[in-house]
């Protein structure tokens, strides 16, 4: 069985995980609208993450920094000055994308184009004749650089609006508040914040469904510690970062450490963990070693201290921070392609089943009578177990097709209420992933199925 994007991509539409933003109007390059069950797999995959690292994590402490800042913060983390991507356009078909993509797709990722400048991109594209892979044709413009952060203003007045951003990253929120997390809570070195927010970037190159579009969700855990202890910090969250996405779903065969080969100037580390998605091996979050550089920054454009006072040496000091970043929904797009999966029953039937850890699948059970003369019984359970859980209900069609739904949206556990349940007040409850069935009771449910989808 071959997973591909466009397989992906059918079940996300068909099956409400995923639709194309703004359809009606035909859509809205590089934007995707999550639908019933997508956000409610997304908000599950935010939920485990937020219990990992925060509330399982000690000294960490959860914020939700706003979307607009003042400008000089970003003055200050240098996106103003140089957040960019090269950019080249095919003068044939008027497409655009990016120097450096092209480079690693012709060469299949032999050549890495991490680094390179704009003349050693060019003098690659030109000696190989790389085509534009939207038409066909060698017609490149010279590169440009293109600014990544969409601007807006604030002001009622034309001529007297102050140019404002939409954040490209929700890391410097985390940075602003230093000093008022550190003094709120008292913690001590080292201590970790954590959001989970939205992002914005001027993408303009295709983004591969949800793998890069123009807004985001991102996951952020900045550990704040003392630079002797730093690169053990480092090694410590690269190892939790990749625990995580593990025990979320994602076989250990799909993912691998990448170094990067040109640090800032400012860091002693930096590596993405990559996962294989079905375009290939891609970065799917990143753990960096960023020194002091962007508290000294943000005290240098702000003229305010973000020293830490050490409460037993007396010392004053800027911490070194250890930046761990995922996107929720490049992550959420890794699980819908690991769980994907089209099996060959018994007979030579087929079903295409989505195999989510149950914690964080986007239902976790369904309530299904048996025939519609046993609605009401089976609404009981409904009413009882969606007080627990996210519920789905069915009475449309046969059991066996009703089944096959659930199975492709994922379902773990589904409860059938027939006949006998009006006798002894018991119910066939089917699994997933084996489709084994037992019977139990219905005031056992609750305990049975919280047991299954712990996280």
């Amino acid at each position: 069985m071959e997973k591909t994007m466009e397989k992906i991509v059918n079940l996300c539409k068909n099956r409400g995980f995923v639709y194309p933003g703004s359809e009606i109007y035909n859509g809205f390059a590089n934007t995707w609208d999550f639908g019933p069950v997508g956000i409610e797999l997304k908000n599950n995959i935010k939920r485990t993450w937020w219990k990992r690292f925060v509330q399982e994590s000690p000294n960490s402490y959860g914020i939700d920094a706003a979307i607009l800042m003042n400008p000089k913060v970003w003055e200050a983390s240098g996106h103003v000055q140089g957040f960019s991507d090269p950019k080249m356009d095919c003068k044939s078909c008027k497409q655009r994308f990016r120097a450096d993509n092209l480079v690693e797709e012709h060469s299949k990722g032999a050549v890495s184009a991490e680094g390179m400048t704009n003349e050693q991109l060019e003098a690659y594209i030109n000696e190989h004749k790389v085509k534009c892979p939207h038409c066909g044709n060698f017609n490149w413009s010279s590169i440009r650089q293109f600014k990544l952060m969409f601007e807006t203003s604030r002001g009622t007045i034309e001529g007297e609006k102050d140019t404002v951003y939409l954040r490209p990253e929700t890391a410097q929120g985390e940075y602003v508040n230093f000093l008022n997390v550190q003094r709120t809570t008292r913690a001590k070195l080292p201590f970790a914040i954590a959001q989970i927010g939205k992002a914005f970037r001027n993408e303009v190159t295709p983004g591969n469904f949800l793998f890069r579009t123009v807004e985001f969700e991102q996951m952020e855990y900045q550990t704040f510690c003392k630079d002797e202890t730093s690169l053990q910090t480092y090694e410590t969250i690269k190892q939790r970062a990749l625990q995580f996405v593990e025990d979320v779903g994602l076989k250990a065969e799909n993912l691998r450490f990448h170094d990067h080969e040109k640090l800032a100037f400012y860091a002693k580390a930096a590596c993405d963990i990559q996962y294989k998605f079905p375009i290939g091996w891609e970065e799917l979050n990143g753990i960096h070693h960023r020194s002091t550089w962007d508290l000294s920054r943000h005290q240098e454009f702000s003229g305010k201290p973000m020293q830490y006072l050490d409460p037993v040496t007396n010392e004053k000091f800027i911490p070194t921070i250890v930046e761990y970043s995922i996107g929720a929904d490049r992550l959420t797009l890794a699980i819908l392609c690991e769980a994907y999966d089209e099996e060959t029953l018994e007979g030579g039937d087929t079903r295409i089943v989505m195999h989510f850890l149950p914690a964080v699948a986007p239902y976790k059970v369904a309530i299904l009578p048996l025939q519609k003369n046993l609605s009401e019984k089976a609404k009981e359970v409904y009413s009882m177990l969606s007080k627990y859980f996210m519920c789905d209900y069915d009475e449309s069609g046969s059991i066996g097709k009703r089944y096959r739904r659930e199975d492709e949206i994922g379902t773990p556990f589904c409860v059938t209420i027939d006949f006998d349940t009006l006798n002894d007040n018991t119910v066939t409850i089917r699994e997933r992933d084996s489709m084994k069935q037992i019977r139990l009771s219905i005031s056992e449910l609750i305990n049975y199925i919280s047991k299954q989808i712990e996280f």
